[in-house]
Parts: structure tokens; C-alpha cells; sequence
């Protein structure tokens, strides 16, 4: 999905009979929450670096002590967003693009139990952050203060969380704000102003699990999909009846990565030696599986479709495949199991144990490395780079590293 189709799925809701309200598409020097811009994992920067000097592109700065945490930066209007647990608090922490820290506060309670560390990754809209505890306490907060503004909790919908919390990055659809309590109202949209609940899902019931939701337009029509206890569902975006459900990967350990729609196509995996599937959509929203493999066992790395491709974190290395066919195009190891984003027509892969991020090219014929940066702190780390404003932002542990990848 490009910034294009982001208006499309805006307009598309406009027309709803809930007038979920247009958006404007995000600002090509932006990243205003989990996977992007679209939540495909994709930037809109260009002009930058195809190969990096040795010792890796130059660095701009760097934060340390942000917390313990899983989560990515959010970028937009000036300011970078990340969050950390420090003090048996999960902070909120907002840098200007020089990396001074402008304010820090309280969001919340932490996740206290299995892997401690802040999981879910702000979501920006306009004046306000929207941020998911891992206790599953949703908030509102003034993008330019941190002062909270309203908060619902998921047990008030009948949610519990998964053994790890929950995790998923909150969306925001036109006039709604989404996140997944789960069970019976899996999946619940509130108005992202006042915090009053607009809908709940229907026609199925499952567990939230750590995967956040994806809105998409196809066939006329918003559809939102996300990966539950139960499999991949879809809803439908204007009321979140249930429009399709697969059962793969039901009942596994943990499914963590975000779906991703192409031409047509669903793409969704996971790890613990899952790998992925993929779904033909019909334009009603109705859903034919296609192909499944065990060559994209992806734990919390994700993946993106590029180029009628889909490229992403298998087990220890990172493959690619045909997205019609499933048929594997290469297997390399690289940086080893981490995370990714794509930005001006290459791959930022980041290693989830010892540090490492690679600029790769991205192709079906083959990943070539074009240059390796090393950063501080200890893994694992689940965070995914972030490339926006010709700038790469990595988070390792508790520290938060700027790099400068714009082609001079």
C-alpha cells in the first residue's frame, strides 16, 4: 500500500454508513506508528544512500535510558516518540529531531509478568498519541504535552490478556481509534476523540494475542484484518462484522506479526515454526486460501510485499517468496532473525541479538548487503527500524540510536 491507496481507504470510509471521516494521507516525512505510515512496513523517503560507508551511515545522535521495552519510534511533526519501562512505570517519552528529550510522563502501570518491557508503539493523529499498555489499558494523550485525555480499559469489554500481555500498535480509521480487547468484542472502535465506543466485532470470539490491526480497501470497500488466538480475521470497517476467518495458526504459542494486502492478496505469518499463509479476497470480502508454507516463520520481524514479492524474517535468516504462488525465491542469513522496513527500493533489516542492521538490496534475484551499522545494548530486542525524514531510527534495549541515511 502506497500513500495513494492510504486516501483511498479514507474516502472509501467516508462513504460509510458510520462516516468514519476522511484522513488526510500522511506527510512523506512522517511515520506516525507501528509498521508505517500504512502498516505495510514501507516508507515514502527516497533519495537515499544505496550503500553505506564502512562502520555504517553516519550517526546523529543517541538517547540512552529510555526504558526496558519491545516497542518502535513514531515520528511526526518534529518529534520522536518511544516508549520504555523505567521505575515500575511505563514512560512516554518525546525527542525533538536533535534528540533532545522535550517531555517524559507516566502512561500507566507496566507489564510486569513474562518479558517485562513496554510492548505496544504510540500511534500519532494530529494533536493526539494513542498508546496500548500492556495491561491493556488504552489512552489518549496531547501529542505536544503528554497529558492524558481519556483512557478505556479492555476487561471493561470483557478482554483478557494473552500470556504476554497485550502488545498490538492502536489504528486509527477516520474518525475511529481500534484496538482488540478479545473475546466476544475481539475487536472494538471507539471515536478517537471522546473515547465513546462506536462498534464491537460480531460472528466470532477470540482471543486479542499480540498482532495489530491492518485496514485496507478492496472491491469499494474498508476492510480491517489482524491475527487473533483463533487465526486471521477480517471485519468490516464501518460496522466489524466478520467478513472472513482462517484457521491457521489457532491455539500456537504466540501470533505476533501484522497482516499485509496486495492486488488482491493477504498475506500473514508467524513463527514457532508456523510460517505463512496467504488469502485471495474476493471485492465482498470473502476469502480463498492460496498457498501455506513453512518458509516464512516469522516470530515478531514482519514482512512486506514488494514487486509482486513478499520478503521477511524466516526463523534464523529472511527469505523471499512469489505472492501468488508461495514458491521461494532465496534464503539468506544476513543479520540473522530480527525485523524490517523497506525504504526507497531496499530492505533495513535489524538483528534481534547482537545489535546488527544491514542495508540489503531488494530483490527477487537475490539479497545483496550494501552496508552494516553495529549499536549497543542487550537483546533480544522485537523493535522494527524506522526510516522517515532521511533519518534511521533503531531501538536496542533501553537506548534509541539516529542515523543519517539521506544520499548527500
Amino acid at each position: 500500500m502506497n500513500n495513494q491507496i492510504f486516501a483511498l481507504i479514507a474516502a472509501a470510509a467516508t462513504g460509510l454508513t458510520l462516516n468514519l471521516g476522511a484522513a488526510p494521507a500522511p506527510a512523506s516525512d512522517s511515520w506516525p506508528g507501528f509498521r508505517g505510515p500504512n502498516r505495510d512496513g514501507k516508507s515514502a523517503d527516497r533519495g537515499l544512500l544505496k550503500e553505506w560507508p564502512a562502520g555504517g551511515p553516519q550517526q546523529l545522535w543517541k538517547a540512552d535510558g529510555i526504558g526496558k521495552g519491545f516497542s518502535s519510534v513514531s515520528v511526526a511533526g518534529g518529534k520522536v516518540y518511544i516508549t520504555g519501562d523505567k521505575e515500575d512505570k511505563l514512560m512516554l517519552t518525546a525527542f525533538d529531531l536533535a534528540g533532545k528529550k522535550l517531555w517524559q510522563v507516566d502512561a500507566g502501570p507496566p507489564w510486569t509478568r513474562s518479558h517485562p518491557g513496554s510492548r505496544s508503539s504510540a500511534t500519532l493523529d494530529g494533536d493526539n498519541l494513542y498508546l496500548l499498555s500492556g495491561t491493556g489499558v488504552l489512552g489518549c494523550f496531547d501529542a505536544a504535552t503528554g497529558h492524558k485525555k481519556w483512557s478505556r480499559a479492555a476487561a471493561d469489554y470483557g478482554g483478557r490478556p494473552g500470556g504476554w500481555g497485550y502488545a498490538e500498535s492502536p489504528l486509527i480509521l477516520g474518525k475511529m481509534v481500534l484496538f482488540k480487547p478479545g473475546g466476544n468484542s475481539c475487536i472494538v472502535a471507539l471515536d478517537k476523540t471522546s473515547g465513546q465506543e462506536i462498534w464491537r466485532s460480531s460472528g466470532f470470539s477470540a482471543g486479542p494475542e499480540y498482532s495489530s490491526c491492518y485496514a485496507f480497501a478492496w472491491g469499494g470497500k474498508t476492510m480491517v484484518a489482524t491475527g487473533t488466538k483463533a487465526g486471521v480475521v477480517g471485519v468490516d470497517a464501518a460496522s466489524g462484522r466478520l467478513l472472513f476467518q482462517n484457521d491457521f495458526s489457532a491455539n500456537n504459542t504466540a501470533n505476533c506479526p501484522t497482516p499485509v494486502f496486495s492486488d488482491g492478496y493477504l498475506v500473514w505469518a508467524n513463527g514457532y515454526g508456523k510460517g505463512g499463509i496467504c488469502l485471495k479476497l474476493s471485492p465482498e470480502g470473502k476469502a480463498q486460501e492460496v498457498w501455506r508454507t513453512a518458509n516464512l516463520n516469522c516470530h515478531h520481524g514482519g514482512f512486506i510485499i514488494e514487486q509482486g514479492h513478499v520478503f521477511g524474517n524466516d526463523g534464523g535468516g529472511w527469505v523471499c517468496l512469489d505472492l501468488k504462488t508461495g514458491e521461494k525465491k532465496w534464503s539468506e542469513r544476513a543479520v540473522g532473525k530480527g525485523s524490517l522496513c523497506w525504504a526507497d527500493g531496499q530492505l533495513y533489516l535489524f538483528g534481534e541479538n547482537g545489535g546488527q542492521a544491514a542495508l540489503a538490496t531488494c530483490s527477487p534475484q537475490g539479497l545483496e548487503i550494501k552496508g552494516r551499522v553495529q549499536v549497543q545494548g542487550n537483546g533480544p530486542s522485537w523493535a522494527h527500524p524506522v526510516v522517515t525524514g532521511g533519518r534511521l531510527y533503531l531501538r536496542y534495549d533501553d537506548n534509541l540510536y539516529c542515523f543519517n541515511v539521506k544520499s548527500p
